[in-house]
C-alpha cells in the first residue's frame, strides 16, 4: 500500500465538499457554546480515531467554543446509540457498517459527518493459496465479531465478485490475539479486522493483504461517522455544529501530519511504536470527510450494499433512510 492512496484531485474535491462547515471557526472562536463539557464517546482501541485525542492535544475543541470529555465506550453499538439518545453521551464516533443496522430502530441520533476512509483489511494465507477474493470460495475467514464492520464490508466485496458470503464462505469468530494462530493451525485461510490489531499480521510473510476498504470504488467513501444526539441538535445546534467542525478539522490535521496524530494517540496503543501508528494513519484516508448530500449519497450506497448481504431489510428505501438519519449542519 502506498502512503497516499488518494489522488490530489480527490483530495481537492473532498475538501471542497466540507468547505461550508469548516468556515465556522472564525465565527465560533473564543465563544463558549455549551455551559457544560460535551461528552464524546469513542473506541480508544481504534487508531483510525486518532483525530479525537489530537483535537484535545491541539485545543481544537476549545477553538470552536467547546470543552469535551471523552468516554471510552466498548459496549455494543445498540448500547452506544441508546447512550447518545438518552443523554448519557452527547455524541459519538463509530463505523458506518456498525451503525447503519441499529439506526433502523429509530434512535434519536443523527449523523452529521463522515470522518475518514479506510482501516479494515482482509489477509489471506499464502500456504492455502488464498491471494484474491475469488480464492475465498469454500474457505473460512476468521473475524473477531460475527457482526463486525469487517465481516459486513468484505461480505459486500465477495457479493460484488459473485460469491455468496453466507453459503460459499464460512466465517469463524476468534479473539483478536488468536487469529494468527488460527491461520497457522489451518483452521482459517483468511482473517479480517481493523487497525491497529490487523496491522501486525501485515508483517507476517506467510500472509498477503488481499484488499482493504480504501481501494477502488471505496477510495473516497467514508468509513467512520459522527453521531449527535437529537436533543442537542434541537437545544444547542451551534454546539453540535462546533463539535462536528472541530472533528473534521482534526481529521485533516491527521492527514497533514500523521506523526503528530500518532504521538497524540500513542498512549492508547502502547504496544505499537509511533512510527507504525503513523504508517497506519498514512494508509487510511483521513481527508475523506463528507457532509450534506455527499454524506447522504455515501450512506445510501452502504444501505444498498448491506441489503445485498441480508443485513438491512430489502424494503428499506436507501435514499430516504440516509436522509432520515443525517443532519446537514453547513
Amino acid at each position: 500500500m502506498t502512503d497516499r492512496l488518494l489522488p490530489s484531485l480527490s483530495r481537492r474535491r473532498v475538501l471542497a465538499a466540507g468547505a461550508a462547515i469548516l468556515a465556522a471557526p472564525a465565527v465560533l472562536r473564543g465563544r463558549a457554546l455549551a455551559a457544560e463539557p460535551l461528552r464524546l464517546s469513542w473506541n480508544a482501541g481504534a487508531v483510525c480515531l486518532a483525530a479525537v485525542p489530537l483535537a484535545l492535544k491541539n485545543n481544537t475543541f476549545q477553538k470552536h467554543g467547546l470543552e469535551v470529555e471523552l468516554i471510552n465506550f466498548t459496549g455494543s453499538t445498540d448500547q452506544l446509540l441508546e447512550a447518545i439518545a438518552t443523554r448519557k453521551a452527547d455524541a459519538g464516533v463509530g463505523m458506518a457498517l456498525r451503525w447503519l443496522k441499529p439506526l433502523e430502530q429509530g434512535f434519536d441520533v443523527k449523523i452529521s459527518a463522515g470522518i475518514h476512509g479506510g482501516c479494515m483489511r482482509l489477509l489471506g494465507s499464502k500456504a492455502a493459496g488464498v491471494n484474491t477474493l475469488l480464492d475465498l470460495r469454500g474457505r473460512t475467514v476468521g473475524v473477531t465479531d460475527m457482526a463486525s464492520p469487517s465481516k459486513n464490508f468484505f461480505s459486500i466485496l465477495l457479493t460484488k465478485q459473485g460469491i455468496d458470503p453466507v453459503k460459499e464462505v464460512e466465517w469463524r469468530q476468534y479473539p483478536g490475539d488468536l487469529l494468527g494462530l488460527a491461520v497457522e493451525k489451518g483452521e482459517i485461510q483468511a482473517l479480517a479486522d481493523g487497525d491497529p490489531l490487523i496491522w501486525r499480521h501485515t508483517k507476517n510473510p506467510e500472509l498477503v493483504e488481499i484488499t482493504n476498504n480504501v481501494c477502488g470504488e471505496f477510495a473516497t467513501r467514508t468509513c467512520c461517522l459522527i453521531g449527535v444526539r437529537g436533543s442537542l441538535l434541537r437545544d444547542n445546534p451551534a454546539a453540535a455544529k462546533g463539535l462536528t467542525t472541530a472533528l473534521i478539522e482534526a481529521q485533516h490535521a491527521v492527514y497533514a501530519d500523521p506523526v503528530a496524530a500518532a504521538e497524540a494517540y500513542a498512549p492508547y496503543a502502547p504496544k505499537f511504536p509511533v512510527e507504525e501508528l503513523a504508517a497506519m494513519l498514512r494508509s487510511h484516508a483521513h481527508n475523506v470527510t463528507p457532509v450534506g448530500n455527499d454524506l447522504r449519497q455515501q450512506l445510501a450506497l452502504y444501505v444498498d450494499e448491506l441489503k445485498s448481504v441480508s443485513v438491512i431489510k430489502p424494503h428499506i428505501d436507501s435514499a430516504k433512510f440516509a436522509g432520515k438519519i443525517t443532519v446537514d449542519l453547513a
